[in-house]
């Protein structure tokens, strides 16, 4: 499927559709971008109840939605909803963006470009050739498994607690890339810290390491100068790997990145108009900053 070729006039509605979502910066990012772009239409937070999903999809056209975000827990749960998915989404196996023309729900995923463009644009750094270690087997590690995949990685290594979810989500990615280099590995196996030392692209798609108590998802022996580390998660926006990674020598790219550049693209999904970065970037900066002093 590709990109929709008719955009909303008039005013409409936007929005997130997660749980919890109360605490999303989409809603700042998302409404700066319609202020600078001049479009009569509003971005709101809708946190709903596993039971509510089908119903509330169901409801966005009537209402005069333009489309919606979709973050955890239902970006693979509204798949069998929608009335088209682009091939993109259904082979990752997760939405995360819903554009909805003519009473119709349209599915993409954003998440694996806006990790590309994360990685690249802001880390400056190149997937083509590169050892990829991806942390964590769920639906953030398949798009950015996906991407990495589909740009040219020279090895992908999938890492988790457990090693037959990483074996699953490998069995996966080789039903779309039956020739590239996939392997799982243990987080807790004897010769992590090995593989991690020669990874030359690290990613981070758990939450671990998000509190002070939590232990690193990586050893932070094994980090080293050369190498990428990027997380995924926008809290803290420094988180202790990054520090970890930063003290290492190694090239940095925090969470907030990714999502601002998944956002850009969902941006002109729906509207059809280019998006503004830079305001997008500003506006999330600034919402991150007030996020965490109320923390």
């Amino acid at each position: 499927m590709n990109s929709p070729q008719s955009f909303p006039r008039g005013p409409g509605l936007l929005g997130i559709i997660g749980n919890p979502v109360r605490t999303s910066l989409s809603p700042a990012m998302q409404q700066a971008a319609l202020r600078h772009s001049g479009l009569d239409a509003c971005y709101r937070a809708f946190e709903i109840a596993p039971d509510q999903v089908r119903t509330v999809l169901r409801a966005l056209p009537p209402l005069g939605f333009w489309g919606v975000n979709v973050t955890i827990p239902y970006k693979e749960r509204v798949l069998p909803l929608l009335d088209e998915v682009d091939d993109e989404a259904r082979a990752i196996g997760a939405v995360n963006t819903v554009v909805i023309r003519e009473g119709r729900l349209l599915g993409y995923n954003t998440d694996a470009e806006g990790f590309r463009r994360a990685l690249e644009i802001e880390g400056r750094t190149e997937l083509p050739g590169a050892a990829v270690l991806v942390v964590g087997a769920g639906g953030a590690a398949r798009a950015v498994a996906f991407a990495c995949l589909a740009r040219g990685c020279g090895s992908l290594l999938i890492a988790n607690r457990t090693l037959a979810r990483a074996r699953s989500l490998c069995r996966t990615l080789r039903a779309s890339f039956p020739a590239a280099d996939i392997a799982a590995v243990a987080t807790a196996g004897a010769d992590w810290a090995q593989r991690v030392a020669a990874s030359g692209i690290i990613v981070n798609t758990t939450p671990l390491g998000g509190r002070p108590e939590d232990r690193l998802p990586v050893p932070p022996a094994a980090l080293r100068r050369g190498t990428t580390v990027m997380e995924i998660v926008t809290r803290p926006r420094r988180t202790p790997l990054l520090v970890a990674a930063k003290i290492a020598g190694a090239r940095t790219v925090d969470g907030l990145q990714m999502l601002l550049h998944q956002g850009a693209l969902a941006f002109t999904l729906w509207t059809g108009c280019e998006a503004p970065v830079a305001v997008m970037r500003r506006a999330l900066a600034a919402a991150a900053a007030n996020a965490g002093r109320r923390a």
